[in-house]
């Protein structure tokens, strides 16, 4: 219809408004062609903050639907539903129906649903970061890791790496080879956000001798060759040591306690 006002949503929420904006794009699917516009109030968490948005949206003429589950905001926001503004509460049937069952009153904590998705999705950020950097990877971009491993090969970095992520850790790992300079990319961070891995020349032989047929190496290579691998441990250990780098001894260890150890070196004081 020519000249007809594009409607004004207002979505306010004491969080993120993520959950008002799923439930506004499944109800709107029904209304095909017909064009809105949104406006997203975040972290409305006073009932001064509720007074202003509900001028605003009286202005603009606007429907307000909203997610507050804080006592007093919700309280303000229900004394609105009086004036002359549509206004809808999202949440309200649902609480009510919970309440009415459960037999206690909701905890009015804003944030919960954005914590529980934000656990998510650091994890998922974390398993996109360790795939495209393992073993060297993306070197230009290892300055976005929160923790880089770093050491012979064989030494489990990249299995650690992957249950850092399962904590929401962006872990990279770049070898050390004996005759090859380390990247100055790696170099350059500051040595808190480097872990040395260190294992002992009698695990790692063995564990480099189970390794070889998958690898389709001889047993004559210098890859499980004692003495080769004696002189590739203590190059990367004098290099560690030489960088001030915080290190592990990976040799028996599982990978879960590995990525303990990591995570205390890095976060002293982090709970996890």
């Amino acid at each position: 219809m020519a000249g007809k006002k594009k409607l004004t949503i207002f979505l306010v929420s004491d969080g993120r408004a993520e959950t008002a904006a799923r439930v506004l794009q499944a109800a709107a699917v029904q209304f095909e062609g017909e064009e809105y516009r949104v406006e997203r109030r975040r972290n409305i968490r006073t009932p001064e903050a509720v007074h202003r948005v509900v001028k605003e949206a009286e202005r603009l003429g606007a429907i307000i639907f909203f997610t507050l589950v804080g006592k007093e905001t919700r309280k303000v926001m229900h004394q609105a539903m009086g004036r002359n503004i549509e206004i809808i509460d999202l949440l309200g049937p649902v609480i009510t129906a919970l309440h009415s069952r459960f037999k206690r009153e909701p905890g009015a904590v804003p944030g919960l649903l954005y914590d529980l998705e934000r656990d998510h999705y650091d994890r998922m950020t974390a398993f996109d970061y360790v795939l495209t950097h393992d073993d060297g990877q993306r070197i230009h971009e290892l300055n976005r890791a929160d923790v880089v491993l770093t050491g012979v090969s064989r030494s489990s970095k990249s299995s650690t790496c992957f249950y850092l992520a399962f904590q929401g850790v962006r872990a990279a790992n770049v070898p050390l080879v004996p005759g090859m300079d380390p990247p100055p990319q790696l170099l350059k961070l500051p040595p808190n956000r480097v872990v040395g891995l260190r294992i002992n020349v009698q695990r790692l032989v063995r564990v480099r001798e189970a390794r070889m047929p998958d690898l389709g190496l001889d047993v004559d290579q210098d890859y499980a060759d004692q003495r080769a691998v004696a002189a590739e441990v203590n190059y990367v250990n004098r290099l560690m040591d030489k960088r001030k780098w915080n290190t592990v001894d990976v040799s028996y260890l599982a990978v879960e306690e590995i990525a303990r150890q990591v995570l205390h070196l890095r976060w002293p004081m982090r709970r996890r």
